[in-house]
Formats: structure tokens, C-alpha cells, sequence
């Protein structure tokens, strides 16, 4: 990746035109707001996490009850992901994300992932 290395004379530099908002719309914004624009960001946050992790699962050409029995966790556990209640934290997020890099749906051995070579949740069952 090139570097370029650029100057810049504060004395005659053209200031970049002001961006477009509603000074008066931010100035309504209540704590309310905010706190609620928080929680609706904090779910589809949720609601993309859960995406990721039916997408992992379906490519891995497996069931709810065949993934969970393999990352040893309980059949709740795939459920809340994928419903967005919970979100895969650890050993198992990391582990998802190798799964979707080597795109080898059908594979059976998980063994392989690099972060968890030594730890069972990453092993077949």
C-alpha cells in the first residue's frame, strides 16, 4: 500500500464546505432519544449476530442439535443465536469465523481451527 506524505499550510487552505444537519432537531434531542436509538442499535446489532450464526451453521450443512452436540454447548445455547437473545462470545465466535474463512461446508473436523487447535469445543464430538 502506497504512503503519501502531504502538507498542509493552515494560512491558505480551502476549508471543506459544512456538513448537512438539523441543528434544531439535534438541539429536541432528548436523553430518551438517545437511550432508545441506543437499545434499537443494540438489537439489530443482535439481529445481525444471529444472521452470522445461522450463516455459519447452514453452511456447515448441519442441524441445531448436530452443532451444538459438536461446539459442546446446549441446543438453548444455538437457539438463543440464532434468535438473537444471545450473542457467541470466546472460543465459539472465534471458531465460527474459521469455519466461514475455509468454507468447507460438509467438513466434519473441526479440529483444525487455529485458535482453539488444543481445545475441545473446536474438536469433532
Amino acid at each position: 500500500m502506497k504512503t503519501h506524505r502531504v502538507t498542509i499550510d493552515i494560512a491558505t487552505s480551502i476549508p471543506y464546505p459544512k456538513g448537512r444537519f438539523d441543528a434544531d432537531r439535534v438541539d429536541a434531542t432528548t436523553q430518551a432519544d438517545i437511550a432508545r436509538h441506543i437499545a434499537e442499535d443494540a438489537a439489530e446489532a443482535a439481529q445481525d449476530a444471529a444472521r452470522y450464526a445461522r450463516k455459519v451453521r447452514k453452511r456447515l450443512g448441519l442441524t441445531q442439535q448436530e452443532l451444538a452436540e459438536r461446539i459442546n454447548v446446549s441446543l438453548d445455547t444455538i437457539r438463543n443465536w440464532e434468535q438473537g437473545k444471545r450473542v457467541p462470545t470466546g472460543p465459539p465466535k472465534r471458531c465460527s469465523k474459521y469455519w466461514i474463512a475455509r468454507r468447507k461446508p460438509h467438513s466434519r473436523r473441526f479440529s483444525n481451527c487455529p485458535t482453539l487447535s488444543q481445545n475441545a469445543i473446536c474438536s469433532s464430538a
